[in-house]
């Protein structure tokens, strides 16, 4: 064939130079035209008087050449594969006769041995099937046919002669014997079992019958270990049983029939083989000493060990907060068969935070700090953990549950992630691989340098309030010491500046409440509504120093001394730090994820991916918000919210985070606001307000609402269209007045960014929708009628 392409190269220049000339003439001689059109073709070869003859014969044959090739090869393949057919065929034929002689080779030694002895036993364990069966008794025949054979033990004389046989007979050769011996009915299915059966010595005597259960499974045994056997078994198995068989007579191996199921145990590949159960169903008689062992090995390996932490879960899951739990149900929601695995490194389940600085310290249960329940504002009572523990399976069963499930891994931190791997190392040193990953491991109390340097006496005094842990501490630390300062003047700081002033009109305690702006919430509402919440703080029995500057803190006398910068100095008994939340980014290194400079967190699309299969949620989360731009928000609502979408987009949503999350702070049962969007008091603010009704509280809200947590009670769905408007038009109170309830509108270039509902509550899909619109207001006292902040 290759010769045959070379010459074709050479004459393809040929056949494409005068293929037109050469379709020209055989179309005049075809048609016997007389006149000539062209020239007569030449040879394009430039030989002069050359003609399209030998450009035919030249091409026609190359072909044959081809052809004849072609036919070589085909005719040279079918004679290889006729002689390899024949020689497998001869091989077959070679091994079939081998066997037959050695059935006859051991016919003079089964009939001059007749005494029963355990060498005769021994002789004819290789011979079952043979000819030499056929002069058996008919008891030994019936045995033979049930498919079992009594498992006696054989002398150190006999493995020789085990093992030839052992190695002769393969799966094919069972067949062809049993073809060949198909006249003889008995011997017909002796032959099945031989292989299964062929270390085990029988007697010519055994006149015992098998019971009948043994011949529906022997069948179903001998065609899954002949070939293993056959071909593989060695004959050490043959040498152990031996020895235990020595001082057994002939009968007691012919007895013994009833117990021949566990001789599958010998070879190793057979011990799985449920044979042992069947064989031991119609044992009525006491089994040999010599084979408990073999009936009792099984056990120990049909009870699975499974690590207390599993070695790969589809859903990962890193934190046990708030967006995690979110995102775990969304998984389940999706994916119902779904496995999910929480990694957190508290040793609590999850669990909301904003009642540990809200409704737990109101709570008139002496025992709240240990059951963790407490009544909502509208008097309803729940716990603070999302579900009880019996709603989620244990990590070690995780891997085995039918239908999935969520699992959560206590006291365990991630300290080490390969995103290529797709694995996790944790603070044990152990791995765990993923499929998806999830990473909302929320953010850490920030602390001030000022403390980090005071010392470890003012350490020792220093709460950073964050988990359950702090709450349950501080809780103490209030009923023990005489004054608690608390540094903060934001959303934690002044809830809990709240929450230990009211209970300090109780208990005596000192509650000192510092921060540098000019008011609480200072950074996020306008200075005449921040004012006046902080006249509000202060008649909740908190001591309100504004314009704090932390210049130093010591300890002295057992009292903890902080000094400001103008001079100023305060003295108590603890320090609870409320200045902010870092973002826990300490994965990002391992990771190689990026870290947003200006807002912290990861740097995640809009899809909440920082990789194809690694989402952030969460605090952490750093996310491009397609209305305000980048954004990192730290609250509740956000944490709901973004881990849901995560959940979703991990089972192939890929959805958008378009959803405005809000936020909400309770100044105790009777003010509270809703907020949603960029809310920052730098920016230019418009108020309407009204005055307050019984029904505008948060504790009004809650009772409306059903839940203490409002965020639930919110969906994603925005205003479809215009509430009812009340033509009454609002007018701003004067400064000094009481802003019972309102509505605070955030400016950016003209364009409301951010909404602030002051004890209005359930209104927040109409302010949702005013953001997303993005629009242009001429006069926001018209926007503020959707409201309705003015019905009674």
């Amino acid at each position: 064939m290759l010769k045959g392409k070379a010459v074709w190269q050479k004459l393809a220049p040929l056949a494409r130079d005068s293929s037109t000339l050469c379709r020209q003439n055989m179309k005049r001689t075809v048609l016997k035209c007389k006149t000539t059109v062209v020239p007569r073709a030449q040879m394009s070869s430039k030989i002069p008087g050359g003609e399209n003859t030998v450009y035919y014969i030249l091409v026609g044959g190359t072909f044959l050449a081809g052809g004849f090739y072609a036919y070589r090869t085909v005719t040279g393949d079918k004679r290889r594969y006729d002689e390899r057919i024949t020689e497998l065929s001869d091989r077959s034929s070679k091994l079939s006769l081998n066997q037959q002689m050695t059935y006859i080779q051991t016919e003079p030694k089964e009939e001059a041995d007749t005494s029963g002895e355990p060498v005769v036993a021994e002789s004819e364990a290789p011979v079952l099937g043979g000819e030499a069966q056929e002069q058996t008794a008919e008891g030994t025949a019936a045995a033979e046919e049930e498919g079992a054979a009594p498992p006696g033990q054989e002398e150190p004389t006999a493995p020789s002669e085990t093992v030839e046989l052992t190695e002769a007979q393969e799966a094919v050769v069972v067949t062809e014997t049993a073809a060949e011996k198909a006249p003889e009915e008995a011997a017909g299915p002796a032959v099945e079992i031989e292989p299964v059966l062929l270390d085990q010595p029988i007697s010519e005597d055994s006149p015992a019958p098998l019971p009948s259960p043994v011949v529906e499974s022997e069948p179903a045994l001998v065609a899954e270990s002949v070939p293993a056997e056959s071909a593989e078994q060695p004959p050490a198995p043959v040498t152990e049983s031996a020895p235990a068989a020595e001082p057994v007579e002939a009968e007691t191996l012919v007895a013994e029939p009833p117990a021949a199921g566990p001789v599958a145990v010998e070879p190793p590949e057979v011990e799985p083989v449920p044979a042992e159960p069947l064989t031991a169903e119609p044992v009525a008689a006491e089994p040999p000493a010599a084979e408990l062992p073999a009936a009792e090995s099984p056990a120990p390996e049909a009870v699975t060990v499974l690590p207390e932490i599993p070695a790969h879960a589809p859903y990962l899951l890193i934190g046990g907060g708030t967006a995690s739990f979110a995102a775990a149900r969304s998984i389940r929601a999706r994916d119902p068969g779904a496995r999910v695995l929480i990694v957190t490194e508290e040793p609590d389940l999850p669990y909301m935070r904003p009642p540990l600085s809200k409704e737990l310290w109101f709570s008139d249960d002496p025992t709240v700090t240990e059951t963790l329940r407490f009544k909502q504002w509208n008097g309803k009572e729940r716990s603070i953990y999302f579900q009880p523990p019996s709603f989620y399976v244990s990590p070690q069963d995780l891997p085995k549950v039918e239908n999935g499930g969520v699992a959560v891994l206590t006291s365990k931190k991630v300290v080490h992630m390969d995103v290529r791997g797709n694995k996790v190392r944790l603070d044990d040193d152990t791995e765990i691989s993923y499929d998806k990953c999830l990473i909302a491991t929320g953010g850490i109390p920030r602390n001030m340098q000022v403390i980090e340097r005071a010392g470890e006496e003012v350490r020792k005094r220093l709460t950073l309030f964050r988990r359950i842990g702090d709450f349950k501490s501080l809780e103490k630390i209030s009923r023990d010491v005489k004054s608690i300062t608390i540094i903060g003047g934001g959303f934690l700081g002044s809830e809990l500046a709240c929450a230990l002033g009211r209970k300090s009109n109780e208990s005596g305690l000192e509650v000192i409440q510092m921060f540098p702006e000019k008011g609480n919430m200072g950074k996020v509402l306008p200075e005449y509504l921040s004012n006046w919440t902080t006249a509000k703080v202060r008649r909740e029995g908190v001591n309100v120093i504004s314009e704090a500057l932390v210049k130093n803190v010591s300890f002295k006398d057992g009292r903890v001394e902080i000094k400001l910068k103008d001079g100023r100095m305060v003295t108590t008994d603890h320090i609870v730090a409320a200045v902010g939340l870092e973002p826990s980014v300490e994965l990002a290194k391992s990771a190689g994820l990026e870290v947003d400079a200006d807002f912290g967190g990861y740097r995640v699309n809009a899809e909440l991916q920082a990789r194809s299969n690694i989402w952030v949620a969460g605090d952490a989360a750093c996310f491009y918000d397609i209305r305000l731009g980048r954004r990192r928000v730290e609250h509740h609502d956000h944490a709901v919210v973004s881990g849901r979408l995560a959940g979703e987009n991990m089972t192939g949503a890929n959805k958008p985070y378009w959803h405005q999350s809000m936020f909400w702070s309770d100044l105790g049962p009777d003010v509270g606001y809703e907020a949603i969007g960029i809310v920052d008091s730098s920016l230019p603010t418009v108020g309407v307000f009204a005055k307050a009704t019984a029904k505008d509280t948060p504790k009004a809200a809650t009772e409306m609402s059903g839940t203490g947590i409002r965020s639930e009670s919110e969906t994603e769905a925005v205003a479809s269209g215009e509430m009812p408007i009340n033509p009454t038009v609002p007018q701003a109170p004067l400064q000094g007045d009481d802003y019972g309830k309102g509505v605070i509108f955030y400016l950016r270039d003209k364009v409301v960014v951010g909404i602030i509902l002051w004890n209005v509550f359930n209104r927040m899909p109409i302010a949702r929708k005013i953001i997303k619109d993005g629009e242009e207001h001429g006069d926001l006292n018209e926007v503020a009628k959707l409201f309705n902040i003015h019905e009674d």
